[in-house]
């Protein structure tokens, strides 16, 4: 078919991926952008399928067949999984493009469009070997993410011994094995290379993410997202798709620049979250955890009589509150507040939760109001005039050792200081330790108190007493 129309469709669709990505760039925003995705999308595969020359006869039937199949694992992963399980969702898809991009190189390589001779070949062989290189990391990185943040894998770090040179050494055998590629006898010893240089990534990717430990899992996903825009990339200069490329671009930018984010948030440097070593499942004691008893436990009715008697309420919402699905409740707390005047706010930290953005996700599934639901620069200077914080299942993001303790893991880390407000309340499962396995001073301080149990069964009760 005509393709000037294809052109003009990808153009249009590029435009929409722009538009969806700025749309996701606030909760408000959000569904519009999200929209703006999906026909995006529609209309870059309608345009790729039935207006270019790469699908013939028969190929249409296979396509369709194989496009139902996926849309029905689609539909039915969108139903069932839960919200709390949204990061193991987004790390298992990133694996998918990973995965598509080696096989694609290898059908470019061995393809009937492979070119016989010339610079073009030279072209077309290192976009397969980068992308084959790019998508093989991503695959078993992203497969090792899930395993974590599904808890199948332990978030402890694999620290081997020499790790950084034998990372170095992969490294630079990869780039000794595309010098035989590029140029090699097609079939013969670069096919060789090649699947060398396969194997070795995919071990690459394993190693990378073992070393991260379980505190830096918003960065890594983030970053494999990132990871998966390049090698989308790479496959659309391989398939010589524009789309595909500029689509690829804009993902592994984005996911650039929120891991730098991500990063910011922690206090932690890039290559310091790459090269692993923080995030222990075992932990640490910072500074204040040898006293033997935690703050005063406190009652649900206590809670509710604080709250109800407070003017400035903030809620600091955590994994907990994922886990235990207690945002509904919590909002329609926050309402029961508003409507008696009390001034209630959520605070989010960007690391909050198992992947960038979780907690805002949840609060927006529950219709919080978006106004009211800021973000930790925000906030952070308002809590000396607050009354009351209700910490639900949050441990390291409000953990004040970040500041006053140098020797702790997570020193520098920029933190929610809760513990400036006038009383903080701590809902927490049982005593152990958070997700980054560090303690924390807060739950030994003088205007804290502790709420054991389960977080909705905790906030049921609150809401009844109120």
């Amino acid at each position: 078919m005509n393709s000037g129309l294809q052109t003009a469709s990808y153009l249009i669709s590029a435009v929409l991926f722009i538009l969806a990505l700025g749309g996701l760039s606030h909760p408000e925003t959000a569904r519009r952008g999200n929209a703006y995705g999906i026909v995006g999308m529609l209309l870059a595969l309608v345009a790729t399928i039935f207006m270019g020359d790469q699908v013939h006869g028969d190929g249409y039937a296979w396509l369709g067949g194989a496009m139902i199949i996926g849309a029905a694992i689609g539909f039915f992963l969108a139903i069932k999984v839960k919200m709390t399980e949204m990061p193991e969702l987004v790390a298992i898809l990133h694996s998918f493009v990973g995965m598509a991009a080696v096989l694609v190189g290898y059908a470019g390589y061995f393809g009937p469009s492979h070119v016989a001779d010339g610079a073009a070949t030279v072209i077309h062989e290192i976009e397969v070997y980068l992308g084959v290189l790019i998508g093989a990391v991503t695959f078993t990185g992203s497969v090792i993410a899930f395993g974590k943040l599904r808890g199948i894998v332990t978030s402890k770090p694999m620290l081997l011994p020499a790790r950084h040179w034998l990372n170095l050494s992969l490294g630079l055998i990869c780039i000794y094995l595309g010098t035989q590629f590029v140029g090699g006898e097609h079939g013969g010893g670069a096919v060789i290379a090649l699947v060398i240089m396969t194997g070795i990534a995919f071990l690459f990717g394993i190693h990378m993410v073992m070393a991260i430990g379980g505190a830096d899992m918003p960065v890594v996903v983030s970053m494999l997202n990132s990871y998966s825009g390049w090698a989308a990339a790479a496959t659309g200069f391989m398939l010589g798709n524009d789309l595909l490329i500029v689509t690829g671009a804009l993902v592994g930018s984005s996911g650039a620049i929120l891991s730098y984010i991500m990063c910011r948030a922690m206090n932690r440097h890039f290559l310091s979250v790459i090269a692993g070593g923080f995030g222990t499942a075992g932990g640490t004691v910072a500074a204040g955890g040898e006293q033997q008893e935690y703050a005063p436990e406190t009652s649900i009715g206590e809670v509710a009589d604080m709250l109800n008697n407070a003017k400035e309420v903030v809620i600091v919402p955590g994994y907990g509150m994922a886990v235990a699905q207690a945002q509904h409740i919590i909002n329609d707390i926050t309402r029961k507040l508003r409507g008696k005047g009390v001034n209630v706010r959520f605070a989010i930290h960007p690391v909050a939760g198992r992947m960038p953005g979780h907690m805002n996700v949840l609060l927006a599934e529950a219709k919080v109001p978006y106004d009211i639901v800021l973000e930790m620069d925000e906030i952070n200077g308002d809590f000396p005039e607050t009354d009351a914080v209700l910490v639900i299942g949050a441990n390291d993001i409000v953990n004040p050792s970040a500041l006053d303790d140098p020797n702790s893991p997570i020193a520098g880390m920029p933190v929610l200081e809760v513990w400036r407000a006038g009383t903080v309340v701590v809902m927490k499962r049982g005593r152990g330790l958070g997700y980054a396995g560090v303690d924390n001073p807060l739950f030994f301080r003088d205007n804290t108190r502790m709420l054991y149990g389960d977080a909705k069964a905790s906030v049921d009760g609150i809401l009844g007493a109120l």
